[in-house]
C-alpha cells in the first residue's frame, strides 16, 4: 500500500500543533537557532534553506542532518522535525533542518542532490560552525527516513550514523504507487534501475555505517515489509543495527506519539559520535 495523501496531511497537521504546545525545558535553551539559511550554491536550480541549531558548548561537536517526510512531495520542515531538533541541539549536537527540492516539479534524485549539498555545506563551513566533520549522521522519518538511508549509505557521504524512521526502504514494493512513480517518473515496469538505485536496502554493504531504525508495528502506510527488508540487508552483511517497534501504532501515530524511540535514537548516536571520543 502506498501512501494516502490526505493521511500525510493530517500528519503534519497534528506534527504541527503538536510542536507549537511544546515548550523547552525550564531554564535557558543550550542552543542558538539561526533560521532560513541558504545552503546551496547560486548555480543550484533553486534556493534551497536550512534551519541551523548550534549547541552552546565548547570545542567541535557531531553533526546531524535531519530530513522531513511528507512523502516526497510535501511537509514543512519546522512542523515535521522541530521537535526532533531541539532534543538533538539539547544533547550536544550540530543540527541542520534542511529543505529538498518536491515532487511533482522535480524528481529522483534530485532531493539526494540537494541533502549531498547540505552535508558539503557542513563540511566546508565546519569551521565556523563548530564542527567535527568526522562525527556526521543523518535522521529522517517516513520519506525523510528513506532519505536519510539512501545518503547515509553512500560511502562518498562519509556518514558515521544513520536514524531512519518509518521508512521505506524497497520502493520496488511499490511497483504502482502514487507518490513513487511521481519520485521515479513512473511505474516499477520499465524504470527498474531507478527504482533499485533509489531503494536503500540495495546500497548496504559490509561497510556501512550503522543504523538505528524505529517503526511503528501497526504501520500500513510504509509496511513492516520495509524495515524487515533493510533489517535482513544489514543482517546479511554484519552490519551494526538496532531496531525500536514503537507497539501497535500506525505511520501517523508512531511520528506523533514515538514513545521511547527518539531517545533510544539519541543513545544510539552518543555511542557513535560522542562516546567513543
Amino acid at each position: 500500500m502506498m501512501f494516502r495523501p490526505r493521511l500525510i496531511s493530517a500528519l503534519f497537521t497534528l506534527t504541527a500543533l503538536l510542536n507549537s504546545c511544546s515548550s523547552h525545558a525550564t531554564g535557558q535553551a543550550k542552543y542558538s537557532v539561526r533560521k532560513d539559511v541558504v545552503y546551496t550554491p547560486d548555480q543550484w536550480p533553486v534556493e534551497l534553506v536550512a534551519d541551523l541549531y548550534q549547541p552552546k558548548t565548547s570545542g567541535s561537536t557531531p553533526a546531524v542532518l535531519l530530513i522531513h517526510g511528507g512523502g516526497w512531495n510535501g511537509s514543512e520542515r519546522r512542523n515535521d522535525m522541530v521537535g526532533v531538533a531541539k532534543q538533538l541541539a539539547k544533547h550536544g549536537y550540530f543540527v541542520m533542518n534542511a529543505t529538498y527540492r518536491l515532487t511533482p516539479d522535480w524528481k529522483y534524485p534530485a532531493p539526494v542532490e540537494d541533502l549531498e549539498q547540505a552535508l558539503s555545506y557542513l563540511r566546508s563551513n565546519a569551521g565556523s560552525l563548530g564542527i567535527d566533520t568526522s562525527r556526521i549522521g543523518t535522521f529522517g522519518y517516513s520519506a525523510g527516513g528513506h532519505l536519510a538511508a539512501l545518503i547515509g549509505l553512500n560511502p562518498d557521504n562519509r556518514i558515521q550514523a544513520i536514524v531512519a524512521g518509518g521508512a521505506p526502504t524497497d520502493l520496488a514494493l511499490w511497483p504502482n504507487g502514487k507518490l513513487t512513480g511521481l519520485l521515479i517518473g513512473g511505474p516499477l515496469q520499465g524504470n527498474e534501475a531507478a527504482y533499485r538505485t533509489a531503494s536503500p536496502v540495495n546500497h548496504v554493504t559490509p561497510d556501512s555505517p550503522p543504523i538505528f531504525i524505529y517503526h511503528g508495528s501497526e504501520d500500513t502506510l510504509v509496511p513492516t515489509a520495509h524495515p524487515h527488508a533493510l533489517i535482513a540487508a544489514l543482517e546479511a552483511n554484519n552490519v551494526e543495527h538496532q531496531v525500536y517497534w514503537i507497539n501497535g501504532r500506525s505511520h501517523i501515530m508512531a511520528h506523533l506519539f514515538p514513545a521511547a524511540a527518539i531517545n533510544e535514537s539519541i543513545d544510539f548516536l552518543d555511542s557513535l559520535l560522542k562516546n567513543s571520543r
